[in-house]
């Protein structure tokens, strides 16, 4: 088997310029992610450098939230590539996303702002993600059927 036999893609890239939906999903999911590597290093280093309760907890809170940013990465990367698995990590995200806003938006303080505008990422990813042309780019859908058999 030759390398360039190796490297090929499992999926053919869809044809076309990438819609604008999908970049702006993709988008969505990289400030998710970003938030979130954020979060898992300010948890990490208050743990380390802090006064926490328990910083074995602070610790493993902030490896546990970087961890979690990985999820939105990936989807990042489908979506760009245009894979239709992308859809489902994409999913996961804005679904999670909703259950911590209203947490949020129950708090007081930074936290109802914070809620506010996690709720609108959530609810604007879900749109992006269920929309037509999204489904379409991604190759999902009954416009995205395999041609090859019936």
């Amino acid at each position: 088997m030759s390398s360039s036999e190796e490297s090929a893609p499992t999926s053919p890239p869809a044809s076309g310029p990438r819609p604008p939906r999908l970049t702006a999903l993709a988008a969505l999911c990289a400030l998710e992610a970003l938030t979130l590597l954020g979060a898992g290093g300010y948890l990490l280093v208050m743990g380390l450098l802090g006064r926490p309760d328990s910083p074995r907890q602070a610790e493993t809170g902030g490896l546990t939230v970087i961890v979690l940013a990985l999820l939105p990465l990936l989807a990042v990367r489908g979506l760009l590539l245009r894979r239709s698995w992308s859809r489902g990590p994409a999913l996961i995200i804005q679904i999670m996303a909703l259950p911590v806003a209203w947490t949020l938006l129950q708090s007081s303080g930074t936290g109802i702002p914070a809620g506010i505008v996690l709720a609108a990422v959530a609810v604007a990813g879900l749109v992006l993600l269920l929309h037509p042309t999204t489904t379409e780019a991604l190759g999902i859908g009954p416009g995205a059927r395999d041609s090859t058999g019936d």
